[in-house]
């Protein structure tokens, strides 16, 4: 059963990871802004849903590490694994999307959630900068759609949409992808985290691997879609708003339910990894370069050097 279960939430990850792309790429043309802009906000809240939940309830249980491990591990995990599957499937053309100020503000707020992991926990305080600091971004997102839907420019069709699509279905795919999404990474961990069991694996190493790639699962079958569908304005703002969203909004909102101490080896170490990681997206997010399958070798082979370090 165990079996039919992970190829049930493996089946119902992809379905709703198109779901997804297809509402949001339908309701950019329907709005008349970006799908840039919906992916960054809509797409990268919803599918940062597992996130939230896991550190929510690791707070409320005192289990900091979880907390912090999760949000700081599954940064990681969306560039090099997020960006890095799909890049071996389909090449993403970069070139033509304009990421380069939500990059920026990912970048701030990464390197502010440095500053405060400083001061040795995240409590009430931090977790209201950290609030802060995405509803500047929020309302950044805001304002550059504003502008866009009262501009005369016209704004490209993008493929796959479909400007006859009635609201009501755009929704229900927004709706579909942001409900599933998190139900079939659930469904998925758990089982494939049983199999482990059967088969001697500790439960340290399938916290390390299975519980922080579960998360992002929804980052994945999001960003695969997307680039199958060649949206790679769609990819690469699922990325970099989920990665925004991890730090202020999840740890934001988790600090205030506890107080979530900071462990050395995130000042030491993991930290470090995740501003490092990010700085990776320069080149694709400046020059345009073309993500393709040496790329995503080379974002695959780091992760998974990363994860021999852990273990």
């Amino acid at each position: 059963m165990t079996w039919v279960l992970t190829a049930v939430g493996f089946v119902l990850l992809v379905v709703a990871g198109d779901f997804l792309v297809r509402g949001a790429v339908n309701l950019s043309l329907r709005l008349g802004i970006p799908a840039l802009i919906v992916s960054l906000t809509i797409v990268a809240f919803g599918t940062s849903a597992p996130e939230l939940l896991v550190a929510i309830q690791a707070a409320t249980q005192g289990v900091s590490g979880i907390a912090m491990g999760n949000v700081v591990g599954s940064n990681i995990a969306n560039v090099l694994l997020v960006l890095g599957v799909p890049a071996l499937i389909s090449t993403m053309d970069t070139g033509g999307c304009d990421t380069r100020k939500s990059f920026v503000l990912m970048m701030l707020v990464s390197v502010l959630f440095v500053v405060l992991a400083f001061t040795g926990q995240f409590g009430a305080w931090q977790g209201l900068v950290l609030l802060a600091a995405l509803a500047l971004v929020i309302a950044e997102n805001l304002r550059d759609a504003r502008r866009h839907m009262t501009s005369t420019d016209e704004i490209d069709e993008p493929e796959g949409a479909d400007p006859a699509l009635p609201m009501w279905k755009i929704l229900l795919f927004l709706a579909l992808g942001l409900v599933g999404l998190p139900l079939g990474a659930d469904i998925l961990v758990d089982a494939s985290s049983q199999i482990a069991r059967d088969y001697g694996v500790s439960d340290t190493v399938i916290g390390l691997t299975l519980v922080a790639i579960g998360t992002s699962l929804p980052e994945l079958a999001t960003t695969v879609m997307a680039a199958i569908r060649k949206q790679a304005d769609v990819a690469l703002g699922n990325v970099i708003g989920s990665n925004l969203f991890n730090l202020a909004g999840i740890i934001g909102v988790a600090s205030l339910v506890h107080p979530i101490a900071v462990d050395a080896a995130f000042l030491t170490y993991d930290l470090w990894v995740m501003l490092g990681v990010s700085v990776l997206l320069i080149p694709f997010v400046f020059f345009g370069w073309r993500l393709g399958r040496r790329w995503g070798i080379v974002l695959l082979g780091l992760y998974a050097s990363y994860m021999v370090t852990l273990l």
